[in-house]
């Protein structure tokens, strides 16, 4: 407590009780759960409504469309370029489901987005982490997609001592690691951030004594809301570039 100002402990503002079953387990169902379900059943019925056919599109579908419209031509082309048009509805639906996860963060009642628990980015990133795995297995074939990962050409062979570990650790350790950290790390700063400030606003609002110093939290708070908007889009966009870059090598080979 400073200067009459009491914040939760850091475990109120990352843990949530188990809605159903027992409160203190470690299996249950929590808020976390049902933001991931509900994210689940917004990006579902987003494409359901996508799917219609009219002449000009409105709504859900407009928004879809754009979407759509952007993934391709700003991540896929850029990116995996010829062939990638197949892995549209994958990165795609990992924008959504991203993207619509982190912006519980701002929606009243929640406040929590889900993917500042590791759970969740853990999952995305080792799905993420098979999927380009598969595909350059597919495309490739295993030895021919193996030995090009660990063994790149050009490279002297007296080399390949210190290249392949690196390789190795680089492209199947720290690619899903790195990827389900950075989106975590983003969500929770920013999630501790807001409740910061809005724990600073309520108090300041009892205590008569510190009122005056409550505009400019309030400001803080507003402008830090603004701010998580936008983080909110950028990783769910990062996420989703990043997992198309790593499709697009296992994609096209190195020659």
């Amino acid at each position: 407590m400073i200067f009459g100002l009491e914040f939760p402990p850091i475990q109120n503002i990352v843990e949530w009780p188990n809605i159903f079953g027992p409160a203190d387990s470690w299996y249950g169902f929590n808020k976390i759960a049902l933001i991931n379900i509900v994210a689940l059943a917004v990006t579902s019925i987003l494409f359901i409504l996508g799917m219609k056919r009219q002449l000009v599109p409105k709504g859900a579908q407009n928004l879809v469309e754009s979407t759509v419209a952007f993934i391709d031509d700003g991540i896929i082309k850029q990116t995996i370029g010829e062939g990638g048009l197949g892995y549209l509805p994958f990165l795609t639906s990992l924008f959504f489901f991203i993207l619509i996860c982190n912006l519980f963060e701002i929606i009243p009642f929640f406040h929590m987005p889900a993917n500042a628990r590791m759970a969740g980015p853990a999952v995305l990133a080792l799905i993420t982490w098979g999927y380009f795995i598969v595909v350059g297995i597919k495309h490739q074939g295993p030895g021919h997609y193996f030995k090009g990962a660990l063994f790149p050409p050009g490279v002297p062979k007296a080399l390949y001592i210190l290249v392949t570990p690196i390789e190795l650790i680089s492209t199947f350790i720290v690619r899903p690691f790195s990827l389900a950290v950075r989106l975590f790390a983003n969500m929770l700063a920013g999630h501790i951030l807001l409740v910061t400030f809005s724990v600073l606003c309520a108090t300041l609002w009892v205590l008569s004594a510190l009122v005056v110093v409550l505009p400019f939290s309030f400001f803080m708070l507003v402008a830090l809301t603004g701010f998580e908007l936008l983080v909110a889009f950028l990783q769910a966009y990062i996420f989703t570039i990043l997992a198309a870059v790593y499709i697009g090598g296992a994609l096209h080979p190195e020659h």
